[in-house]
């Protein structure tokens, strides 16, 4: 009897996953929970395991393929099974010389298929743009599909339509565009973020003054689209290497476009002196280790962070349209450097772990992010972050806010530098901290006085709570 390896659903709003690598290949046993395949979704990277032990007899879908949570991507048979095919394709990946097969569908919980890889990866169909004259309404113009006609997901209307992430939704809302516009590529007619973006780099977003009432003209025929996957301007040179971004770059890419594009970005630098925390750590650092924690400059800039935001709720705030969300805890994001790219875990409730609880926490989710055994929930929710590019030695960095945060605090290196001290030179440790904040809520102001406090608090430490 075979078992179908699905792909999972890592997190209530994700729709799609793209497997990154195969670690087993096809006529490899495997036992049960033993990682089979690693994903990359719009939350989390992670490996997969094997739903049953046995022999892996077929896989499904490519590396680098994106299908629909719950399509099969696999089959485990029972031990001794034999492969499906022979003749695996060039790659090693398991699939016939024929190509690999189509991924199956499985029902979800609303009774739709899931839509094989094929079909969700079809081109779908591209509203037409109507211009309505001000005397007489026009019957809008159904959908009309671009390029040659083939197979493609189905287009789904009204409700189904409007199925969407909350990510997508906040883009949506960000860019005042009618989700109900957009024909989505996912599961059930799903927008998926993918969708979302292209409607808006596309420059199909409607303007606020559209949003308004002003009725949006035809887009004009712009320029001759470049050769695919070479941007404009670039050029090659015979002994360039050109390699598709991964997954998870193009995952960093858009998430950083979307920030820029969304806060209006300010910084503010502030000198430390760390002499003092350095002391207390020092002394207290094999006590820490002994309890199964590091006990670092990051445990202490981190403690001192979260009790200022406690004073500063604006810092730990989010904007929700024409609303502020005040948060009514402190989800503290890390930001960790991986070897292909970088993602923030976060922990939640900060404010309510004392020195040795947030250093123990902080140093399990990075430990955890590095191995790829995070969970989508230890990824979602942060509401301010914290990211040290002083790790690599940088004096300072100027980091790109989080969103839908409103503040970054970026850590530079720490080391001895000569400062002066009642008139005289002496040596201390020494490091700059920037602030990273959204002025569309945040006024200078008010940065500037949650970093005099955070230095006041860093510089004379309660060794109490240690």
């Amino acid at each position: 009897m075979s078992t179908p390896v699905v792909m999972p659903q890592m997190g209530e709003s994700i729709a799609e996953g793209t497997i990154v690598r195969w670690i087993k290949k096809v006529g490899d046993s495997v036992d049960r929970d033993e990682p089979l395949f690693e994903i990359s979704t719009d939350k989390v990277d992670a490996e997969i395991p094997s739903p049953a032990a046995g022999v892996l007899v077929d896989i499904s879908v490519k590396e680098g393929e994106t299908v629909p949570v719950n399509s099969v991507v696999a089959t485990i048979g029972e031990p001794g099974a034999r492969p499906a095919t022979t003749a695996p394709a060039a790659g090693g990946n398991g699939h016939s010389a024929e190509g690999p097969p189509a991924p199956t569908p499985v029902p979800q919980a609303d009774g739709a298929p899931a839509t094989p890889a094929a079909a969700a990866s079809a081109p779908p169909p591209v509203a037409a743009v109507v211009s309505t004259p001000p005397v007489a309404p026009v019957a809008p113009v159904a959908p009309a599909p671009v390029g040659p006609v083939a197979p493609a997901a189905p287009v789904a209307s009204g409700v189904e339509r409007q199925r969407s992430s909350p990510l997508v939704r906040r883009i949506a809302k960000e860019h005042n565009v009618d989700i109900g516009q957009i024909a989505g590529s996912g599961i059930g007619g799903r927008v998926t973020k993918h969708d979302i973006l292209a409607f808006v780099e596309k420059g199909q977003a409607t303007p606020p003054s559209a949003a308004a009432g002003t009725v949006a003209r035809a887009p004009q025929p712009g320029p001759a689209a470049p050769a695919p996957g070479q941007a404009p301007g670039v050029f090659r040179l015979p002994s360039d290497r050109v390699e598709p971004m991964s997954v998870m770059r193009r995952k960093i890419a858009e998430h950083m476009v979307l920030s820029k594009h969304t806060s209006a970005h300010v910084y503010s630098v502030f000198e430390v002196n760390y002499s003092r925390i350095d002391q207390i750590r020092k002394a207290k650092k094999d006590d820490y280790e002994r309890m199964g924690a590091k006990l670092t400059f990051t445990s202490f800039i981190a403690k001192a962070a979260v009790d200022c935001l406690r004073q500063h709720p604006t810092i730990n705030a989010s904007i929700d349209g024409d609303n502020v969300v005040y948060r009514g805890t402190v989800n503290l994001g890390i930001a960790v450097a991986l070897d292909n790219g970088l993602i923030v875990p976060v922990v939640k409730g900060a404010d309510e772990k004392n020195l040795l609880g947030l250093s123990r926490s902080i140093q399990d989710i990075a430990d955890r992010a590095r191995a790829k055994k995070l969970n989508p929930d230890e990824v979602q929710a942060g509401t301010f972050t914290i990211t040290n590019p002083g790790n690599f030695g940088a004096q300072f960095g100027l980091p790109v806010i989080n969103q839908p945060q409103v503040a970054i605090l970026g850590v530079g290196s720490i080391e001895k530098r000569p400062v002066v001290i009642d008139d005289m030179i002496g040596i201390r440790l020494m490091g700059y901290l920037t602030l990273g904040y959204d002025h569309r809520l945040v006024d200078g102001a008010v940065a500037d006085q949650f970093m005099a406090e955070l230095k006041k608090t860093i510089e004379n430490f309660d060794a109490n709570q240690v």
